[in-house]
């Protein structure tokens, strides 16, 4: 009988696991893209621009003063603007790729809730 207690228990906690863990990925599934869309309207935004543009006279007037050759200093420069230039893709890619953010949680969302079921259904067999 305490045997029996025991396996309700654990039964009990694990379905309450999958509740919360099916909670927290719904809520993530709504908030990431919208995180991910507030960084990409900031990075692609006037004032970053401007800002970078700022930085990257910085960083060319930089190299020149430390006697950098210009030829150096412009390949440099233009390998420091692809950084800017390569997270701003990954970016785009992530809220306009083949699926928007919303659709990509809820296809994770749904493939996990599709693994625990599976698992629970195994356990109690």
């Amino acid at each position: 009988m305490s045997e029996e207690k025991t396996e309700e228990t654990e039964v009990r906690k694990k379905k309450e696991d999958t509740e919360e863990l099916r909670e927290v990925l719904s809520i993530v599934s709504q908030q990431v893209p919208s995180l991910i869309r507030n960084i990409v309207t900031s990075i692609f935004s006037e004032q970053a621009g401007a800002d970078m543009g700022k930085a990257v006279g910085a960083f060319y007037k930089g190299l020149k003063e430390a006697g950098i050759p210009e030829e150096t200093a412009i390949r440099m420069t233009e390998n420091y603007i692809s950084t800017f230039t390569s997270l701003g893709d990954v970016m785009k890619m992530a809220v306009g790729g083949e699926k928007k953010g919303k659709e990509v949680g809820e296809d994770i969302s749904k493939a996990i809730k599709e693994k625990l079921d599976k698992e629970l259904g195994e356990r109690k067999e």
